[in-house]
């Protein structure tokens, strides 16, 4: 089961967080500042696994974002690799070459699609093609929501 899962930035920016377990906030911090550094440190052609505290880490960096899942040390690493890259996927196939700043602006549709791939840190749907329905279902909803005028209407737009 995963633990926890981490993007951040070559810089060590974090760029999204989401926990599957409970940790205090302080805790929180201290995990993400170590882990982070950590995994900057490390050479760009060494192992994308490693022991950490009690933690198996999974990493891998795409463009400029690493990203970082912890897992149990009995859990396979390779699967959770592959979990990484159909994360990848979905963000490339919705978002047409993913990149930083479509995290940064769009962070709600980049956890939204998390939490459509994984529930509780298990892996919930495998296609990506259901994912990103349910995602362009949400898409038709948000737009019903707000109509097109309603903001020039209401003199804000």
């Amino acid at each position: 089961m995963m633990k926890f899962m981490l993007l951040f930035s070559r810089q060590g920016k974090l760029r999204l967080q989401k926990w599957y377990e409970p940790y205090p906030e302080k805790q929180r911090r201290k995990i993400t500042r170590d882990l982070i550094n950590t995994v900057l440190a490390r050479k760009p052609k060494m192992c994308s696994f490693l022991e950490w505290r009690d933690h198996k880490i999974v990493y891998k960096r795409y463009a400029s974002l690493y990203f970082c899942a912890a897992i149990e040390p009995d859990d396979n690493e390779l699967i959770t690799l592959e979990i990484i890259h159909r994360y990848v996927e979905l963000l490339d196939k919705y978002f047409g070459s993913v990149c930083e700043l479509d995290i940064i602006f769009n962070f709600e549709k980049a956890y939204y699609m998390l939490d459509e791939l994984l529930i509780a840190g298990e892996i919930q749907e495998t296609s990506k093609k259901n994912v990103l329905k349910a995602i362009a279902a949400q898409d038709m909803l948000q737009e019903d929501e707000t109509p097109q005028g309603f903001f020039e209407d209401s003199g804000l737009g």
